[in-house]
């Protein structure tokens, strides 16, 4: 975790100073002070290496005056970004200053983002493959101003770092048992935290979710993570009543994804660690809103299964009977997080009656076809919610598209139509992310709900802006930015 520290925008004297300029303006204020100080060596370096303050662009100025290193860096137009950029040009060194153009606080955040790393494994790393930062001091006019904003961002960061940790862990490391003991964890948050083993599954009747986990030796289990921190709910709550009219929202945490009896090919089968990622990040958004002191009352429900094919296992053409009561022909076992969210969805609005409900998912392959990695898909049966997530996807750069949703009985849906159950699994290769959508709307009983198929977006195979390679953390900060906007 990066150390941020806030100080006033006085230059030091010596260490590694960034400076970030905007694009094609003279050097103003403290960087022409210093270039005079430097006898014009900024405006030389800048000179020679053609910079022109673009966002992007960087120049470097080796040892001038007392300094071990001054970085040039194009402003842009968004702090987080400059942030993250910041902490790419410094990943060589231990500690930095920054002078923070505009907002300090979204800079310091962005760098944070940027400057992830997930080691824990890596026993053999050469000094210039180690990221080395450590601590980053931003400076400002307003270092206690800067400070008060960045304790919530903080919070945020937080939150996306516990997803992109569980996201990036093996599977041998993080199999059911283990992500929930992890999520026990975040009691000292404030969150009430439910774990519901095998037999608490059993007892509930969980049979699609149990048809996942039937052929691994590892058991399932349902965490329910719950922040009530609505004002007008305190005085309830601590006599231990429900929460009223709560956000929820629910993840699909498949440990390892095999296929099942119906198995993947091996070539890319590693990359099935991640199917876990739509628990991950609902696990990171309860822990950033706990950490902030979000005032709204949300629950978190992930379902964790390890899917294995073994003699125990489900097989194809199998018939079980959901918590809803509903009954699924198993078509495919490889379409299996369907089954453990058709579950978990139910028991949600069934219990704690949401305003909103919002699933997450690596669901379909198919959505990557469709939209790449450049959006998530977005399914809903309200567009206020649609429009709600969508924005807040747009204003923190995690974007969403929204995808058909067909009433019950029409187009798409008829595809689940089985001979001798309530429905099949699947609906066939056509439309394969709609279809999957449209069995989850069957275990919905008219609650605003939103369905986030965000199997292009959990693992990035290279940099971005705020976000290194590998698990990306993403939604954690576009359902946060949601949940801020229904915040009282």
């Amino acid at each position: 975790m990066l150390e941020i520290n806030f100080a006033k925008d006085d230059l030091p004297q010596d260490g590694v100073l960034v400076l970030p300029l905007p694009e094609g303006a003279a050097l103003t204020g403290a960087a022409a002070a210093l270039d005079k100080t430097l006898d014009g060596a900024l405006g030389r370096a800048i000179a020679a290496a053609g910079f022109t303050g673009k966002a992007g662009q960087s120049a470097t100025l080796l040892a001038p005056g007392g300094y071990k290193k001054i970085v040039l860096l194009g402003a842009g137009k968004s702090a987080e970004a400059l942030g993250g950029a910041v902490a790419a040009a410094l990943a060589k060194e231990e500690a930095a200053a920054v002078l923070a153009p505009d907002d300090a606080a979204a800079l310091a955040f962005g760098a944070r983002l940027r400057a992830y790393t997930f080691e824990n494994y890596r026993t053999t790393l050469k000094d210039d493959e180690k990221a080395k930062l450590k601590a980053l001091t931003v400076l400002t006019a307003d270092p206690d101003a800067a400070k008060a904003e960045y304790e919530t961002l903080g919070a945020i960061a937080k939150g996306v770092e516990f997803t992109r940790d569980l996201v990036s862990e093996p599977a041998n490391v993080l199999f059911p048992e283990e992500f929930a003991d992890r999520l026990a964890g975040l009691k000292k948050l404030g969150l009430k935290v439910e774990v519901f083993d095998e037999s608490d599954l059993e007892k509930l009747g969980f049979g699609t979710m149990l048809a996942v986990s039937q052929g691994s030796a590892r058991a399932p289990r349902m965490v329910v993570l719950q922040w009530l921190g609505d004002p007008a709910h305190e005085a309830e709550t601590k006599k231990g009543k429900k929460p009223v009219n709560p956000l929820v929202f629910v993840g699909k945490g498949v440990t390892f994804d095999s296929g099942g009896i119906s198995i993947k090919p091996a070539g890319g089968m590693e990359d099935m660690k991640w199917d876990m990622a739509g628990a991950g990040t609902v696990s990171g958004l309860m822990a950033a809103l706990a950490g902030r002191k979000a005032k709204i009352d949300a629950i978190g429900l992930v379902g964790l299964v390890e899917n294995m094919p073994s003699g125990t296992a489900t097989r194809p053409g199998d018939v079980v009977t959901s918590y809803s009561g509903q009954t699924v022909e198993i078509i495919n076992t490889d379409a299996e997080g369907r089954l453990v969210l058709a579950d978990v969805l139910f028991y949600a609005q069934e219990r704690f009656a949401p305003r909103y409900m919002v699933d997450l998912a690596t669901l379909t392959g198919a959505i990557i076809i469709g939209l790449g990695h450049e959006y998530a898909g977005l399914f809903a049966n309200s567009d206020d919610l649609a429009t709600a997530l969508t924005a807040a996807g747009e204003a923190v750069g995690e974007k969403l598209w929204r995808m058909p949703l067909a009433a019950p009985g029409e187009a798409y849906d008829k595809d689940l139509k089985s001979a001798i159950a309530d429905m099949k699994n699947v609906g066939g290769r056509p439309g394969g992310s709609i279809t999957a959508a449209q069995f989850l709307q069957r275990f919905v009983n008219g609650v605003p709900w939103a369905h986030l198929d965000i199997a292009g977006m959990a693992w990035g195979a290279k940099d971005t802006a705020v976000t290194p390679k590998g698990a990306t953390g993403f939604g954690v900060r576009l359902l946060d930015a949601f949940v801020k906007g229904l915040e009282g």
